[in-house]
């Protein structure tokens, strides 16, 4: 409890300020062709509109996808002492010849480095053994096994049997993460129609279902990370050895696999997981905050029209994808982590806009809000401070299931 809620003074107090200043809900651009009058304005409009954008103060940017775990919506130092000392004692635990799987998961909890998070990634998804020795053997198999499936298999993507499974496929991989130009790259989507496709005609209970192509994207972004200094995501997959780009392919098949193994029931018909996850947190939240469960209640919101998508993607469409990676870290590292502590975790989330949400009072505005959560800049700190409350909020109902119900 001291490591999960240590947090400074200073952090509080900004969090605080932040907080007393909403920001407008982050609306998602539309794509579609733009029909409108397109006429460009006049010159000297345009010179006026640069001249006031070049006297504004530059704002650091913050990368959406590289250097994630180094990197927080305050902008602080990429390294400090205490983080040099985390990544030492990573180093120890990884070095170790049978590395205590335990004691790795103690210290993931609280962000892993972004050195050592591949390998620490793939030891807590169970997809590597706590044996040093027999890593390099483990891996080989695997990746051979994957490559296999993909021999055996990945042709049939066109017989009559496949070919609307791999249609969907092929329609939703452009639309994940259209903004970040590296899942535009035809080898980046290339490698997750193969991924997909393979794990839908391997688990027939469920096939494909929308939602799961995001689920590739946090793997393969950290496995791609090992290889690359540079932004992760303008970075040219191509551009890396053939045996590489492979190996990155083969565990981010895995590594999903073995996350979904333990939400199956998310995805089989129906979604009853989904279902019976989104009840569980209209019934939770209704015991934490009566006054957000009575003005969705006053409103007509369900929770099935914004917190189906929570548990479908894993809050992925809700947050930026360094924020994902860091709350993957504590997922792993956490016991049903993505199955029983996402319950918390979206809990918080949703009391984490708590007078945002009061606010609004007609159906239209709470639903266009909670759809689109302003979260556009947040970083490690916001997810550090969202961990700690959902840790709260299930070290106090998690072993009382009665405390769910009036």
């Amino acid at each position: 409890l001291a490591t999960v809620f240590h947090f400074t003074a200073s952090q509080l107090s900004r969090r605080k300020k932040q907080k007393a200043s909403p920001g407008l809900p982050r609306v998602v651009p539309d794509l579609q062709p733009f029909t409108a009058d397109c006429r460009l304005p006049p010159a000297s409009s345009v010179r006026s509109t640069l001249q006031k954008q070049q006297s504004l103060p530059v704002r650091q940017l913050i990368p959406l996808v590289a250097r994630i775990s180094d990197q927080n919506a305050s902008g602080a130092p990429p390294m400090t002492v205490r983080e040099k000392s985390r990544l030492d004692k990573f180093r120890q635990l990884l070095a170790s010849p049978n590395t205590d799987l335990e004691e790795l998961r103690k210290h993931s909890w609280s962000g892993i480095p972004r050195e050592v998070r591949p390998v620490t990634w793939r030891l807590l998804s169970g997809y590597l053994p706590a044996n040093k020795e027999r890593r390099e053997l483990v891996l080989s198999r695997k990746r051979e096994e994957y490559f296999g499936f993909i021999e055996q298999y990945y042709h049939s993507r066109t017989d009559e049997h496949y070919k609307d499974t791999y249609r969907q496929i092929h329609i939703d991989i452009p639309r994940t993460n259209p903004l970040i130009p590296l899942f535009q790259q035809p080898a980046v989507q290339e490698v997750f129609e193969r991924i997909l496709f393979i794990w839908a005609i391997r688990h027939p209970a469920s096939g494909y279902v929308q939602g799961i192509n995001d689920l590739v994207t946090p793997f393969f972004v950290v496995f791609l990370s090992e290889f690359v200094t540079e932004d992760v995501e303008n970075f040219e997959v191509a551009a890396l050895p053939l045996d590489t780009q492979r190996n990155i392919e083969a565990d981010s098949f895995w590594c999903m696999s073995k996350l979904l193994d333990g939400i199956q029931d998310n995805y089989t018909f129906a979604q009853p997981g989904i279902q019976n996850k989104v009840k569980a947190l209209e019934e939770l939240v209704s015991r934490i905050d009566e006054d957000i469960h009575s003005h969705f209640k006053r409103y007509e919101v369900e929770y099935l029209q914004f917190a189906f998508r929570w548990m479908n993607n894993l809050l992925m469409r809700e947050l930026p994808l360094r924020c994902t990676i860091r709350l993957w870290d504590t997922y792993q590292a956490e016991a049903e982590g993505f199955s029983h502590f996402h319950l918390y975790v979206c809990a918080a989330f949703l009391i984490e806009w708590r007078k945002e949400i009061l606010s609004m009072v007609d159906f239209q505005g709470l639903l266009m809000l909670l759809q689109n959560l302003p979260t556009i800049h947040w970083g490690n700190e916001e997810v550090g401070l969202l961990l700690a409350e959902a840790y709260r909020l299930k070290y106090m109902f998690a072993d009382a299931p009665s405390h769910y119900k009036r």
